[in-house]
């Protein structure tokens, strides 16, 4: 990933798990690396100049060795896996709704 870029977000969980993506969904093979022509790519200003101590930066995963083309469309599917998980829980929620507001009518 391209951390210069301020579009670049990552997060640190309590368990040492690290979230890094693009804030607009723009890196298909994210977390290793963004598009080299990116079109929406901008250097962060804030911190240009800045000096960083040992906790200022964390290590970047290993960049996968290429196996092919195929790492984007992985990551689509899996995205797309858990897309359609969540309307199924989202749907679910709404039938356990719905009975609750059933029995407050009775």
């Amino acid at each position: 990933m391209r951390v210069e870029c301020k579009h670049y977000e990552s997060r640190t969980y309590a368990t040492g798990d690290v979230m890094r993506r693009c804030k607009l969904d723009l890196a298909p093979e994210a977390p290793w690396k963004c598009p080299a022509d990116c079109p929406s790519f901008d250097i962060r200003r804030a911190d240009i100049g800045w000096n960083y101590g040992s906790l200022g930066k964390s290590e970047q995963p290993p960049e996968p060795e290429p196996e092919g083309e195929g790492i984007a469309e992985l990551l689509d599917a899996a995205e797309d896996i858990l897309n359609f998980a969540a309307l199924d829980v989202a749907n679910e929620q709404a039938e356990k709704e719905a009975k609750k507001r059933k029995k407050k009518r009775k």
